[in-house]
């Protein structure tokens, strides 16, 4: 390949950035031009970073607060489409996982296949193919064919869950939102389906996954 892909390298685990930086420093024809250890950092990036893809983790802090990156990358992929985002997680619940490729990700890394899968994925996405490394696409199987959408939280429903694993009761969370005990179990019991959590254990799981708890 002649052309250098451009990258930023966005994790809040300083060990992951440097141990990405290194790996794709290691490629000819591949350049970190920039880190970042939250959305905001990488939001800054962007405007003043040209760069032609994008590595992301989705556990690490939000602009407005959130401790998932999620809502921030999905504006990135409707507002900057032309840079694809390769998704290097260890999320491995089906439908978070579809949900990401929904949302227009043009790859899925899981970080225990990092060394084996970043490189190519990358180059595929940069070609604008899809891809899934070994550990997401066990993970992820049929899932991939849900509707566009399926596994994105709605702003409330993403405040609600937020709060219910800070440890929040129903009735606390509805309080503090000016809204009804039924709205806000609705919005938790949405947020759990669509995230593919059939119980408070993996709900907790889950949370910990991302840094919420």
């Amino acid at each position: 390949m002649d052309q250098t892909i451009r990258i930023i390298v966005a994790d809040d685990h300083s060990s992951v950035r440097l141990g990405v930086s290194k790996l794709l420093g290691s490629v000819p024809h591949m350049s970190v031009v920039g880190v970042a250890s939250d959305t905001l950092a990488l939001a800054e990036l962007l405007d003043t970073c040209p760069c032609d893809l994008i590595v992301s983790d989705i556990g690490m802090p939000g602009i407005d607060g959130e401790s998932n990156a999620i809502i921030f990358l999905r504006r990135t992929l409707r507002y900057v489409p032309q840079v694809p985002i390769v998704i290097l997680t260890m999320i491995h619940q089906t439908r978070t996982l579809a949900g990401l490729l929904n949302m227009g990700a043009a790859a899925i890394v899981d970080k225990r296949d990092a060394a084996a899968s970043l490189i190519t994925a990358i180059e595929a996405a940069y070609a604008g193919r899809r891809f899934l490394s070994k550990h997401a696409r066990e993970a992820i199987g049929d899932a991939a064919k849900v509707q566009p959408g399926a596994a994105v939280l709605s702003a409330r429903e993403w405040e609600v869950f937020r709060l219910y694993v800070q440890g929040l009761t129903i009735q606390q969370i509805a309080e503090r939102l000016s809204r009804s005990g039924k709205t806000i179990s609705t919005q938790k019991r949405n947020a759990m389906r669509k995230l593919g959590l059939e119980d408070e254990l993996s709900l907790i799981a889950y949370a910990r996954q991302i840094g919420l708890t």
